[in-house]
């Protein structure tokens, strides 16, 4: 039967979903999961958050890391300027509302930093 999930995947879990189907014990040093975990349990315990790095200082981009859950979006631009944003993504889907000027010192951005900074830790990206 087909199924759709709105769990959180990303691309680097694709080899370590190749390797468990095939059979191969996946490395521990492999940074993603196996979307087997998804296909097999109706609750499977899986990341509530995605991580992301953009290095590039191109074609206008910034060099930004961030958080992503369900509901928000955090970002800190870094290099030639040093900003964060917010966005709701609930209720700003495009991220046209940056909201971190106003909540910067708010529980939601202190709980959201925290996420970031184990993620970051956790795929040894500081």
């Amino acid at each position: 039967p087909q199924s759709i999930s709105d769990l959180f995947v990303q691309n680097l879990d694709f080899a370590p979903t190749l390797l468990d189907l095939a059979g191969v014990q996946v490395p521990s040093e492999m940074q993603g999961k196996s979307l087997r975990r998804i296909w097999k349990e109706e609750n499977p315990d899986w990341r509530d958050a995605i991580y992301y790095h953009y290095y590039e200082d191109s074609f206008g981009a910034t060099p930004h890391y961030g958080v992503r859950t369900d509901r928000y979006k955090l970002m800190h631009f870094y290099g030639s300027i040093d900003s964060w944003e917010l966005y709701d993504l609930k209720n700003d889907p495009n991220e046209m509302i940056n909201l971190y000027p106003k909540l910067k010192d708010d529980q939601l951005v202190s709980e959201l930093m925290l996420k970031l900074d184990n993620l970051r830790a956790q795929y040894k990206d500081n």
